[in-house]
């Protein structure tokens, strides 16, 4: 068969083996016996091997399911089995027939040793028993002697120790001169059970004299104790010597804790009278700071008094092992006041480099301290408070330098100083505020950098939330910066309830030139600060971090872009309409004072234009320090039908200026609509951008329709209508000037004579003559007073 060709190595070891252990068996035929039921099995080829092996059976089946040629092969397979059989046979008696041989010498050695063994302990056994015979003689005849030895020696013992007693208050007094306290204490403790027997018969006064000089020696002692001259060793040797004389420690213990207590404060005072190091002091001046913001704790005084510190520690762990608790408060109450002293430090304005050697020496304190009391857990505990420090020098650095943007900010509401010409004022704190914040930050964060880098076990251990601080806190700084803005602006006033109220009152309290100047710093920092400070905080503080992915970057430069951005759009708005107002409460009482149905004929331009073109004036100075140069849409004059020019100045209009009163009403009325249906669309009121063109443009554009306003308000007679012709075209030609756009500025000037027209009672016009009489008079006037001035 297929199975039986080939037998497998493992199948051949263990046949083998259980031939062998069947060879060895003592009772083959025992397992047969002890397992009837296997007999009775189904037989298969397999059963060879196994002790109940019926040949006649084993043949049977192998015939049964052989053929002949399966017949030869396993004849040939059984015949090497045999074989091999024989040979391990052989092999293994040869094997064990050497064991027995060397066994059976083996066997014969021992017997020929042990013969005489016998004889031999006879003779022993009758040496031990004439020993033992001789020491009981000789034992015998020393009895007596013995005993009497031993009663004298015990007298002798007896003597000895009563001359000790006599003798004690001697060697008490000579321990006192030579300070042996150790052998004082180790004689009077030897004679206290003498003395608590017979000291109040025999000993009394040996008693009395030991007590008296033990009393000296307790003085003594506890003069070590509290003295701060003597070494730790003494203190804690005469400590163990009074406790071996039973005087209670315990007053003791207080009474030193009490004076580390002291200790401490006084440490502690000394940490907080602490002034500014020279070198640190020369850098500071270098750079144009106060030298007084930069306390540092003094190296070796602070290091003198630490290790006086931990050395009193140490002795007291000795002296009083009970007393681990209450040094353990005092250690931490010390390092807790430090890092106290150091947040009162840093409250006031001071450098990296500072905080970086004040942590530095706190670090090293702990580090020794630790070393005496770890189970104080110091690092632990200093390395919560430095994080709640550098975390308060962080967002304090942010304070300072929203302080120095703000200074720079506020010194345009003051007077310029002298030397400084006020038309400039507005250029310098603008290119203040810029350097406040672009200088600022870079050297804001070149300071945390220097904290970052800094291989100190506190900060090494505190980086990643140092990163995530110094975002947080540009972040922070960008959005406090811009509610400061708002602030300033005065813009908080302007709430929907009280915004007519008390827009006055702001355009009184802000300068107008501060809004103007938040306007373009917002620019500023959209387009230039926030960029740089995002290109430097990826360089530096972009590693690690301990926020989550859940919370998102700290630092968002989008969100602030876009927060400058709408804000600065918001102050140029503003700043148009403070300019915007002001010019309109000049004309609201150029209308409101005069009554214009009696008004008399015109004689000179009014007065009010010189207000006018001065206001107008003092904003383009505004601009012009702030704003830069821009391209602007200029709207010319149109020969065509699409004309800008009002009705009122074509040949038509002037022909008919004879008719009657009521005719020339409703000709002008009828003109000015029709001339309105065939002008060409001028976009009056554009976006304004950040540039002097377009802002004072718009704010011209904007008093002239207030102008236009407020003449629809009033009633004129024909000198009042003369006098506004007037005032409009002696302002032609500087509004045109300083707007730089013709055709609006055309535009909005023919409407406030269209509406003067309309609320005219006898809208008769001045004679071009008479105008440019009157103009060319003012012109004069005004040359003069410029040349005088």
């Amino acid at each position: 068969m297929a199975v039986d060709e080939e037998v497998p190595l493992d199948d051949k070891a263990k046949r083998m083996r259980d031939l062998l252990s069947s060879f060895y068996s003592p009772d083959p035929s025992s397992s047969i016996a002890s397992n009837p039921a296997s007999s009775t099995k189904f037989i298969t080829l397999d059963d060879i091997n196994t002790p109940s092996f019926d040949a006649d059976q084993y043949m049977n089946l192998l015939i049964h399911k052989s053929n002949l040629e399966g017949l030869l092969q396993k004849h040939v397979e059984m015949a090497a089995e045999i074989k091999n059989l024989d040979t391990d046979l052989q092999m293994l008696v040869y094997e064990n027939y050497n064991k027995f041989i060397s066994a059976t010498d083996t066997i014969k050695r021992m017997k020929n040793n042990i013969v005489g063994m016998e004889a031999n302990m006879e003779q022993l056994l009758e040496k031990i028993m004439s020993v033992q015979s001789k020491s009981d003689l000789v034992n015998t005849s020393l009895f007596g002697k013995r005993e009497h030895i031993e009663k004298l020696h015990r007298t002798r013992n007896l003597l000895r120790k009563v001359q000790f007693i006599y003798d004690l208050p001697t060697r008490l007094g000579k321990c006192i001169k030579t300070e042996a306290y150790a052998d004082a204490v180790r004689f009077f403790t030897g004679a206290m059970p003498i003395f608590k027997a017979y000291g109040e018969s025999s000993f009394q006064d040996c008693k009395r004299e030991s007590e008296e000089a033990i009393a000296i020696i307790i003085t003594n002692l506890q003069a070590k104790l509290f003295s701060d001259s003597e070494p730790i060793e003494v203190r804690a040797e005469a400590a163990k010597l009074l406790k071996q004389l039973n005087v209670p420690v315990d007053s003791l213990k207080d009474k030193l804790l009490e004076n580390l207590e002291h200790f401490l404060v006084d440490l502690q005072l000394k940490a907080i009278s602490i002034e500014t190091t020279p070198l640190e002091s020369d850098e500071l001046a270098k750079q144009g700071k106060s030298s007084n913001l930069v306390p540092v704790i003094p190296f070796e005084s602070s290091k003198a008094s630490l290790h006086e510190f931990v050395d009193a520690v140490r002795a007291y762990r000795v002296i009083f092992p009970e007393s681990q608790k209450k040094l353990i408060e005092l250690a931490r109450d010390l390092f807790t006041k430090h890092f106290e002293t150091i947040q009162q430090r840093i409250k006031k304005k001071i450098s990296s480099g500072c905080l970086l050697e004040m942590l530095r020496v706190i670090w090293e304190d702990v580090i020794t301290m630790d070393e005496v009391l770890p189970e104080a857990s110091l690092p632990s505990l200093s390395l919560e408070a430095a994080h709640s420090s550098v975390k308060q020098y962080i967002a304090n650095t942010f304070s300072y330098l929203l302080q120095d943007v703000s200074e720079n900010l506020v010194s345009i509401q003051k007077k310029p100083k002298e030397g400084m010409e006020e038309k400039s004022s507005l250029q310098v704190a603008l290119e203040g505020s810029k350097k406040a914040v672009i200088q600022g930050s870079m050297d804001v964060l070149l300071d945390f950098r220097k904290l970052l880098d800094d291989s100190l076990g506190l900060l090494v251990k505190l980086r990643d939330f140092i990163v995530d601080w110094v975002q947080e806190g540009f972040q922070n700084f960008f959005g406090t910066l811009d509610n400061h803005f708002v602030l300033l602006s005065g813009r908080y006033y302007l709430t929907s309830q009280d915004q007519d109220a008390l827009e006055g009152l702001r355009g009184e309290k802000v300068s107008s030139g501060l809004v103007l100047v938040l306007a373009q710093l917002s620019v500023f920092i959209e387009q230039s600060a926030v960029p740089r400070i995002t290109e430097e905080i990826a360089t530096s503080f972009s590693r690690g971090g301990v926020r989550g992915y859940e919370h998102g970057p700290a630092f968002i430069p989008g969100e602030i872009c876009r927060l400058f951005r709408s804000s600065g759009e918001k102050f140029l708005h503003l700043y148009v309409n403070m300019k915007s107002q002001k010019l309109s409460n000049l004309l609201r009482k150029r209308f409101t004072t005069p009554n214009w149905v009696k008004h008399k004929e015109p004689r000179e331009v009014h007065m009010f234009v010189d207000l006018l073109l001065q206001e107008l004036e003092a904003a383009g100075t505004e601009t012009i320090q702030i704003l830069s140069h821009g391209a602007i849409r200029k709207h010319r004059r149109s020969d065509s039908n699409g004309s800008t020019t009002s009705s009122r100045s074509n040949p038509m209009r002037e022909d008919r200026i004879n008719r009657s009163n009521a005719q020339r009403a409703r000709s002008q009325y009828l003109e000015t609509h029709l001339a309105k249906l065939f002008k060409q669309k001028i976009e009056i009121f554009t976006k304004i951008e950040y540039t002097r063109e377009s802002v004072i443009s718009t704010i011209v554009k904007l008093c002239l329709k207030s102008l236009q306003e407020f003449v629809r308000l009033q009633t004129f007679n024909r000198s009042g209508f003369q006098q506004i012709q007037l005032d409009i075209q002696y302002l032609r030609t500087p509004l045109k000037e300083i707007a730089e756009d013709e055709a609006s500025i055309d535009f909005l000037l023919d409407e406030v004579i269209v509406a003067c027209a309309e609320r005219c009672l006898d809208p008769t016009p001045l004679e071009p003559a008479i105008l440019d009489k009157l103009i060319q008079a003012k012109l004069a006037k005004a040359s003069e007073h410029n040349s005088s001035s």
